[in-house]
């Protein structure tokens, strides 16, 4: 890949998803396979007069040598510097950039009650990240590497794999041409469709399609969808996610009944698993539908991490006709594979589809029992032969989706 496009795909990051502004610090997490990248991104955030860049490193092959070695106790050992960081990220509100290419299968092999465990020592984090939740800019943005590239593409070689990766992942993310003036029509067409959808007035959401998913899941009064860029509480606009092609919503946790199906596969902990779904009743996941034991035991591993994790926290409208499907590449990677079609997070949901949440106490935000867990995982349900039928309030049926895509 050209320097040159690297360059541009950087300044688009810090630019329209970070939307850095002058006198902000800034925090950007990466993998040390990329590190031939984030200078392009550290010098976009200083040319946006950002007032100080931090870099955070990680690797995916240590980390799997530390679940091989370490003992759960071991691992979940929360050392003091790690809560004093976040306490001063809860403070000072730095602007969030996460970048990377990780293997989808790279912890394979790991055990993933193992993982799990360890993963409920996060807990300690929670308040902090409470005290931050939609109040500072942050974005997430891939990069190609060879792992992801040779998952991707098995047939071609490492270099023309992650040559093919680079030109999909820029044209997902709208970098060809005038990235700037694609994201700004971009944006306006989702938040138009966003408005839409708030204007309905919706109760319930219906879903049907041929490969058995038969659900239905209520609103929560008082919250509206987000497509495109959210504003920060700093009224800053940003864009968390790139590539993106939903309008999302937080549901209410307890009303989902029915079965869904995943129509793409998911990298859960490492693990890829496919050909599943859930069985919902009350609210819950009551049952794991999985053809392979494996997939199976991680998926109900995902689910008992806590209560939460068992409950959905977002509802996300993708049509199946988004540039990231329409591409006919099955990426491994939820950030791109969720904008391939609709979905749903299990997990902890959104307070910003809350109206006005900004203004609201902490109290007053709990009174819409938005749905609260250690993890957030999305999976795809999308198919080309997808219904979505909305309930308003006043008892009308909408036709929101129709074979796949909007109905409006």
């Amino acid at each position: 890949m050209k320097k040159s496009d690297l360059k541009k795909y950087a300044k688009l990051i810090v630019n329209v998803g970070a939307n850095v502004q002058e006198n902000q610090e800034v925090v950007i997490s990466a993998n040390v396979n990329d590190a031939y990248f984030i200078p392009y991104l550290v010098e976009e955030c200083y040319k946006a007069k950002a007032k100080r860049v931090s870099v955070e490193w990680s690797s995916q092959p240590v980390s799997k040598l530390a679940y091989q070695y370490e003992s759960v106790e071991a691992l979940s050992e929360i050392p003091n510097w790690k809560i004093e960081k976040m306490k001063y990220a809860a403070e000072k509100l730095p602007v969030m950039i996460h970048v990377g290419s990780f293997d989808p299968d790279g912890m394979k092999g790991i055990s993933n009650d193992k993982m799990m465990a360890v993963r409920r020592s996060g807990a300690v984090f929670k308040p902090y990240r409470d005290q931050m939740d939609g109040k500072y800019q942050w974005t997430i943005a891939a990069l190609a590497g060879e792992a992801w590239a040779k998952k991707v593409y098995p047939n071609l070689s490492k270099k023309d794999a992650v040559k093919k990766l680079w030109d999909e992942i820029f044209k997902c993310a709208r970098v060809y041409g005038d990235p700037i003036k694609n994201w700004d029509e971009h944006n306006k067409d989702l938040v138009g469709r966003s408005l839409k959808l708030d204007q309905m007035n919706i109760k319930t959401l219906k879903y049907k399609a041929s490969n058995g998913t038969d659900f239905s899941i209520d609103l929560i009064p008082g919250t509206h969808f987000i497509g495109g860029g959210e504003i920060s509480k700093q009224n800053i606009f940003y864009n968390p996610n790139m590539p993106t092609e939903e309008c999302f919503n937080t549901p209410n946790k307890h009303t989902a009944n029915g079965v869904l199906m995943a129509s793409k596969p998911l990298s859960v902990m490492g693990r890829v698993v496919s050909d599943f779904g859930f069985k919902f009743k009350d609210g819950k996941v009551v049952e794991v539908l999985a053809n392979n034991i494996l997939d199976q035991k991680s998926l109900e591993s995902l689910i008992n991490i806590d209560e939460g994790a068992k409950m959905l926290g977002e509802v996300a409208l993708v049509p199946f006709d988004s540039p990231v499907n329409q591409s006919g590449v099955l990426f491994y990677n939820t950030l791109f594979d969720e904008n391939a079609c609709c979905h749903f997070a299990l997990g902890r949901g959104f307070t910003e589809n809350i109206n006005d949440y900004q203004t609201k106490s902490e109290e007053e935000i709990k009174k819409y029992d938005i749905n609260e867990s250690l993890v957030h995982c999305d999976f795809m349900i999308g198919t080309s032969d997808l219904s979505i039928t909305a309930i308003t309030n006043d008892g009308e049926e909408i036709a929101i989706f129709k074979d796949g895509t909007w109905a409006f």
